[in-house]
This record gives C-alpha cells, structure tokens and sequence, in this order.
C-alpha cells in the first residue's frame, strides 16, 4: 500500500475515532446533567421539615386570613376577596426550585391551570414564605422570577414565614383551595408525578376547580404535596 493510501486510511481512522469520542463525551455530559438533576429532585422531595410545622388549616375548616404584600408593593388580604365571593387558589412558590421550574418553564401546566381560574373569576396567588438568605428569598429575585416565568398574577412575600405556617405549607409548590365561603376546600400537590422533570396525568388543582365550580364535592380533597422544603427561616 503506498504512503499516500496509507496516510488516508490513518486520517480516516482518526476521524471516526475523535467523532466517536467527541459523541461519548457529550452523551457522558447529557447523563451527569440528568442524574444530578435527579438526585437534586430526590433530594428536594426529601427535604420536608415536618416536625417543625404547626399545621393549623385543615381542609373542611375555614382557611386562615392573612394580609401579605405582593412583589408590586400592593396588600392582599384574604377576607376582602371572601367577601367578593371569589374562589382563591394559593400557590407555594420558590423561584429557584426545580419541582416549581417543571411548572413554570419545562411545561406551562400552572399557567395554564391558572388560566382555567381566571376564566372562572377564580382569584391566584403564588405565596413565597422563603426566610432571608435562603433559596429563592427576596423582592427583587422574585420580581425577576414573575416576569422570566411570565407570572401573570401575584406573587406575595411572606418573609417571617407567619402565613405558611398557618397553612401547614411544606413543599414548593403546595397548593390550597379556598371556596367563597372561606372554607379549605382542597390541600396538597398540583398533579400526581412527584418527579421535577415529568408532568402528572391528573391534575388534582383543575380537577378541584371543576368540580367545585360545578357545586359538586371535591372527590380527592387532599393530597401529599411534593417539591422543595419550604425555606422558612427555622
């Protein structure tokens, strides 16, 4: 074979053997990305302080008023929007957690069942009870986190952590339903995947809604939340 041939079926050679290693390479990158994200997830879905919280809403009871202050400096309180007749629907939320990323940014499912509300004169608040310092704590991350979200209702700072734990809030997201007269009417997870990546098929919130908005009791009232602890400050 003469050096020219030779030289070519060496330059082949390296060719296919960089592309192959170029390829295991990103397919070795693509698999570290996901499995941290899954241990990230796991490791989020664990991390509940239960015993810390003093859970005071029961659904059957009548939700807790509170008064908070959103990200645009205007007050919420509960009561006035009871005494509108209105449906309120809240929202545990961290910016930064990857179960509240799934439904915000990977799918569109808590706009969207959002959305259903709003149809449905139904009032939304996603509430952040994250403690200084913490993930996802503070006006300003927040602010940036409802316009990058596109976050079309309000979101409330709960800093002391005072209203999330009168609600028994455990994981972003964690979900509450409260019917026009003041009564918890569902509590926990937004569908059924507990996984940061993957959506559920049953989506507990807009099945809720709709059976609520049809003046039929809620058949599956309460649920285990899942997602990120809840970063109160203790």
């Amino acid at each position: 074979m003469s050096r020219l041939k030779i030289a070519f079926v060496v330059s082949v050679i390296l060719a296919v053997a960089v592309t192959f290693a170029v390829s295991r390479t990103q397919g070795q990158e693509k698999a570290v990305e996901k499995n941290a994200e899954k241990v990230e997830g796991e490791k989020a879905a664990k991390d509940t302080p239960e015993k810390t919280l003093v859970i005071k809403a029961a659904v059957g009871e009548t939700a807790p008023d509170f008064v908070l202050t959103d990200t645009e400096g205007k007050q919420h309180r509960l009561s006035e929007y009871l005494k509108q007749d209105k449906r309120v629907v809240l929202e545990w939320f961290n910016p930064d957690c990857p179960f509240v990323k799934k439904h915000h940014l990977k799918t569109r499912s808590m706009s969207d069942t959002y959305q259903y509300a709003k149809e449905n004169d139904v009032v939304w608040f996603a509430v952040n009870s994250g403690a200084p310092g913490k993930q996802g704590h503070g006006l300003k991350r927040n602010q940036k986190a409802r316009a990058d979200y596109a976050i079309a209702y309000p979101v409330l700072l709960d800093e002391d952590g005072t209203v999330g734990k009168l609600y028994g809030a455990k994981t972003t997201p964690h979900m509450f339903l409260i019917d026009t007269d003041g009564i918890l009417i569902y509590a926990g997870a937004i569908d059924d995947i507990p996984n940061p990546r993957e959506l559920g098929e049953v989506n507990f919130v807009r099945k809720a809604l709709g059976e609520c908005l049809a003046k039929k009791e809620v058949e599956k009232a309460s649920t285990r939340s899942y997602g990120c602890s809840v970063k109160y400050a203790s």
